[in-house]
């Protein structure tokens, strides 16, 4: 794994924050549907650039062709493409599919393997994809690390920088490892739901533990509004000008 970069946060700050987020989001889990790791595993490499609702509406009739690793191995790409052309980038993941299920097939007897060097050897298998596994279907803490998880836990502060395994690395080093997994859930869910790229920081559970909005937002809303310029009274015109004569003449035929 790569270099641990200093944490802007202290690990007892990161469990508390953890904690809030875990209340506000009680029960987080994977949005993807699947009964077996094998199917996870082929849910969540159709999951890279597409959400989970699009890719929940495709796999039961893919599951229902390709039930094992074995039936996928023998799908072809022409096969796979009309039928996960909606999730997006459907010839690069009909590729990864077949290469995927094949080499599970001829390195692991058909099984989906359970260690993290195993899964990322495997066509289309990278950290991410291989930790949503191992954490959800196979009993194995992990951390998965998507974009969401990177967004909220910068701007909180619970870790720092942009590399997914930098970040995995370091949230890992904090929490629990039988919390990595509903870790990476809540972040998931909170960066769905409340701290998007344009976040909802009023419905906050951390707003006060967050760095992003101690720094950006709070001090704008400190900011006194600008008052209005006060606008200035008419007045006469003075007697010299046209108008103020016409005016004075008025006044004297009275």
């Amino acid at each position: 794994m790569a270099k641990i970069l200093r944490l802007p946060k202290p690990t007892a700050d990161t469990r508390a924050i953890m904690k809030k987020l875990e209340r506000q989001h009680p029960g987080a889990d994977t949005e993807l549907h699947y009964t077996t790791p094998y199917e996870l595993l082929v849910a969540t490499i159709l999951s890279a650039q597409c959400t989970d609702e699009r890719v929940n509406q495709v796999t039961p009739a893919l599951f229902k062709r390709y039930p094992d690793a074995t039936a996928l191995g023998k799908a072809t790409t022409g096969d796979l493409e009309p039928q996960i052309q909606s999730t997006g980038f459907f010839r690069a993941k009909s590729k990864s599919l077949v290469g995927m299920a094949t080499a599970v097939c001829e390195k692991h007897a058909g099984q989906v393997p359970s260690t993290m060097d195993a899964l990322t050897e495997l066509p289309g298998v990278g950290r991410k994809t291989a930790n949503v596994v191992l954490g959800h279907a196979l009993g194995v803490p992990g951390l998965p690390v998507d974009r969401h998880v990177l967004r909220v836990s910068n701007r909180i502060g619970i870790a720092k920088g942009d590399d997914p395994e930098v970040v995995e690395e370091q949230l890992c080093a904090a929490l629990p490892k039988e919390k990595w997994t509903v870790s990476s859930d809540t972040l998931i869910l909170h960066g769905r739901r409340i701290c998007k790229p344009r976040p909802l920081c009023e419905q906050c559970a951390v707003r006060e533990d967050c760095l992003y909005y101690q720094r950006i937002v709070a001090p704008s809303l400190r900011k006194p509004k600008a008052k209005r310029p006060k606008s200035k009274p008419a007045h006469a015109p003075p007697q010299g000008t046209a108008t103020g004569a016409a005016t004075g003449r008025a006044a004297r035929r009275k």
